[in-house]
């Protein structure tokens, strides 16, 4: 499974970054107004640092306004993958774009049937929000195992990109159920990283050096 930032902080992005592990990046614009800088810029700097698909979301309704949003988008970088909103409008813009080579994220998904409907407009990737359904007694995670079998039954080459995670167990479960992708905050990467036996395990092999030396 493949691990994404989701974040426009360029700081964060480079920390993680230097882990090894951030496959590729998603924003939005609720994330790219909190830094203060221009969507464009952003991500040319954010393509810098992470080579791998970078989700830059168009904030027309219109499918005639994505489109040409989208278009704009591919051009400031390969990875470039236009993040769509899961509408009919939205859809429109997914098909448009595909056939022309650009790479779509359709987002803001919450159902089996947008699910398969992202898939047949040709989306590259698809964002099922599993913390939002959680948050209203859902359960996000029985929608992303219903979406892996579903795509598994008919051979769709969409990839499952599991979003709006709240928590490590999130990530766990998706990688159990076979999701292709998480997309996760800063702090999931701290928190998947870190074990309170880690760190009892660590602090004891350093204590019992010391002693041998004595």
């Amino acid at each position: 499974m493949k691990f994404f930032l989701d974040t426009a902080n360029l700081e964060d992005i480079k920390k993680y970054a230097a882990w090894g592990i951030v496959d590729g990046v998603t924003t939005n614009p609720s994330l790219i107004a909190k830094e203060g800088v221009s969507l464009e810029k952003r991500i040319k700097e954010i393509a810098k640092v992470v080579d791998g698909p970078i989700s830059s979301e168009v904030i027309s309704t219109k499918a005639s306004g994505m489109i040409k949003e989208g278009r704009e988008y591919a051009k400031w970088h390969k990875n470039i993958h236009v993040k769509l909103p899961m509408t009919p409008d939205g859809l429109i813009a997914c098909k448009t774009l595909t056939e022309e080579g650009i790479k779509t994220n359709v987002t803001l998904i919450f159902s089996l049937g947008q699910a398969l409907m992202a898939a047949k407009a040709g989306a590259t990737l698809m964002s099922p929000f599993v913390g939002r359904l959680d948050d209203i007694s859902d359960d996000g995670m029985a929608l992303i195992a219903d979406i892996v079998q579903a795509y598994d039954n008919y051979g769709f080459e969409t990839e499952v990109l599991v979003a709006s995670v709240r928590h490590p167990r999130h990530v766990m479960d998706a990688a159990l159920i076979g999701a292709d992708i998480c997309t996760m905050p800063p702090k999931i990467f701290d928190q998947l990283a870190t074990h309170p036996l880690t760190d009892s395990g660590i602090k004891k092999f350093l204590e019992d050096y010391k002693n041998s030396k004595k």
